[in-house]
């Protein structure tokens, strides 16, 4: 997919609504262990999730995702769905396990029958296919082998994305290299809520460090074998921080957890370096002089064509005055030990006065205009994509088995003209991805939260779009917002 830049000059609208700039993007996305199952099929060998989740109390109710939303088996239905629905673009992501079962060596050309039937099936559907390399799936020898905080697996995500640049290159036209790589890192392997679930906080802060060469030298990997009018893109979670008072304390606060949360990927990644402040935190923990090697940097810093912007909830900090954070409200899991190494002190609250997620996260469209903003003007020639967003709900069928959702409703109205306000104050934001397409493994949450607009009998896999699904269908075909008052479901 070739994204152009949104035409953001003035046209007519209706009085009722305004419209999104042409070429605006409008998806869905998911990612392969939450969606696919089918976990030991065609050769896929286990990933670090697969480990993870069947080891007793890492995953709540003991769920894993050997069948999860059974994608693998159900993918021309599922694209079936996303045409009606009127989806552009689907964004997935691939099991590494599946293609390349060892993280080392040739491929599995069965493994990459699926990707290649998935994605033939949605250009058949007229439906953008969008590929993110790697969403949290490491197999699971790399990780015996040392993981991300060994240097050797950013060289063997370099070779596994010359293997799909090849599989898929000519069909595919946006590719991402990594999700979320705070979370790899830091949920991973410092307070282990994440898989693997180690808790070392310097093994998480090399993580970080591999995850960022690991980028830069996929991006060379793909260029190899992708045509010119390809992108590139990383997509990443920055944290909107927020510090609880004016305070210096407080300020600094917030300066530390946008270093560790936020700029230890975006300095390497979009700069060219690290924050000399990230350094300090950290120093403590790591030494940087040893590993960063000659030419780290220049290799992490590769251009890209999009940033992939991912948001849910601020992130509201302060430094406790008794010196102990002991309050970490910070959405990423309950763990005895911090995911933000170098600052463990501060402090984590939650957005007074907000409504919540079923996740407890505060529901906030302010926080992502202001986040896409901020990007917007640290780096004003890069564009950007919402490419994850949305809210879990408690939903449940009625008796007719509808379900009506109208919290995600104005969840998604809010950030959406959170989105479109930014675009109109000179973002330049090209598309959107809604979280999730359906219902799925929810992580170590197991499937107790659904952020699905599509909601998942997982019983009998029946799907059943919700309220907010034909909601979303609609805003597509409008391309804009409805009027207000017209969005009960």
């Amino acid at each position: 997919m070739t994204l152009v830049r949104p035409d953001t000059a003035p046209r007519q609208a209706s009085p009722a609504a305004t419209p999104f700039p042409a070429g605006f993007v409008w998806g869905a996305a998911t990612a392969a262990y939450q969606v696919e199952g089918a976990a030991a099929e065609n050769g896929r060998t286990p990933s670090i999730w697969d480990t993870f989740s069947h080891t007793p109390g890492k995953v709540l109710g003991g769920d894993t995702g050997d069948v999860a939303a059974d994608h693998f088996h159900r993918y021309r239905d599922d694209v079936a769905l996303m045409k009606r629905l009127g989806l552009k673009a689907y964004r997935f992501s691939v099991s590494w396990s599946r293609v390349q079962p060892t993280g080392r060596g040739p491929a599995v050309e069965r493994g990459l029958d699926f990707y290649r039937g998935l994605v033939d099936e949605l250009l058949e559907a007229g439906i953008t296919p969008v590929a993110t390399l790697y969403h949290w799936d490491l197999p699971q020898e790399l990780e015996d082998a040392g993981g991300w905080p060994e240097r050797a697996t950013a060289e063997r995500f370099a070779d596994y994305a010359a293997i799909m640049g090849r599989a898929l290159g000519d069909r595919v036209g946006l590719w991402t290299t990594l999700n979320e790589p705070w979370c790899t890192a830091f949920l991973g392997y410092a307070s282990g809520v994440h898989a693997p679930g180690r808790t070392e906080p310097a093994a998480a802060l090399r993580a970080a460090h591999h995850l960022n060469l690991a980028h830069g030298r996929a991006i060379e990997a793909l260029r190899g074998h992708l045509p010119a009018a390809a992108q590139t893109s990383v997509t990443l979670n920055l944290h909107q921080v927020r510090p609880l008072t004016g305070s210096e304390a407080d300020a600094d606060a917030a300066r530390r957890i946008d270093a560790v949360g936020n700029r230890i990927f975006t300095g390497p990644m979009l700069r060219g370096a690290y924050p000399a402040d990230l350094l300090a935190d950290t120093e403590r923990l790591v030494d940087w002089s040893a590993l960063v090697h000659d030419g780290d940097l220049a290799e992490i810093s590769r251009p890209v064509d999009v940033l992939g912007v991912n948001y849910y909830t601020p992130t509201i900090v302060s430094t406790p005055s008794s010196g102990a954070g002991d309050t970490r409200d910070d959405g990423h899991g309950n763990s005895d030990h911090s995911p933000w190494p170098g600052s463990e002190h501060v402090a984590f609250h939650l957005a007074e006065g907000k409504p919540r997620t079923a996740m407890n996260w505060a529901v906030d469209p302010d926080g992502l205009h202001a986040l896409l903003m901020d990007v917007s003007r640290e780096h004003p020639d890069l564009p950007l994509m919402v490419t994850e967003n949305g809210a879990a709900f408690d939903d449940v069928p009625d008796a007719d088995g509808r379900v009506h959702d109208p919290e995600r409703i104005a969840y998604l109205h809010g950030h959406l003209a959170a989105v479109q306000r930014a675009v109109q104050d000179g973002a330049d934001v090209r598309g959107y991805f809604l979280w999730s397409l359906m219902d799925n493994f929810e992580w170590s949450y197991g499937y107790s939260k659904r952020f699905g607009a599509v909601y998942v009998d997982y019983g009998t896999q029946c799907r059943t779009p919700k309220a907010s699904a034909h909601w979303y269908s609609d805003v597509i075909a409008r391309h804009a917002l409805p009027p207000a008052g017209e969005d009960a479901s």
